[in-house]
């Protein structure tokens, strides 16, 4: 089963809260508290997510974090990344010399194009997009052919 880590879930969550409240600062604790999460967990995911320049961070009394940028000009990519490094489906899917048998492998290029369908999927879906109530899902292609199975 292909899934993101749990601190990749819990950062879309931090950031949704803050996405919430574009205008406002809000401190770790305060953060977690709104996102239902413990306090070292939300101090966990921010840093990777400051790293990578989607939350800002302010010291002092009034100190806390915000987005760095409006959530409809972050995606759910850019977080992913964040948290994960960059995407990989399988060892295939990164840059050469990271398979021993990539030289004699015949389904590189399809994992290939796999991970950058994933990754497309991931950047056309915005922060913005997260706090949108859950539409119905449309019946693809693979959901039909399981209903038919």
């Amino acid at each position: 089963m292909l899934r993101v880590t749990r601190l990749t879930d819990y950062a879309t969550v931090v950031m949704t809260v803050l996405a919430a409240r574009p205008d406002a600062v809000l401190s770790a604790p305060e953060l977690a508290e709104r996102a239902g999460l413990e306090a070292p967990t939300v101090a966990k995911v921010l840093k990777p997510l400051a790293a990578a320049g989607l939350v800002a961070g302010f010291r002092g009394a009034n100190g806390g974090y915000r987005l760095a940028r409006p959530a409809e000009a972050i995606s759910l990519f850019e977080i992913v990344e964040a948290m994960e490094g960059p995407l990989g489906m399988t060892e295939c899917s990164v840059p050469s010399g990271q398979c021993g048998i990539e030289h004699s492998c015949g389904v590189r290029a399809n994992w290939r194009r796999i991970n950058d369908v994933v990754a497309e999927a991931l950047g056309n879906i915005s922060l913005a997009q997260m706090l949108e109530p859950p539409q119905r899902p449309a019946r693809g292609r693979i959901a039909a052919r399981l209903t038919r199975a």
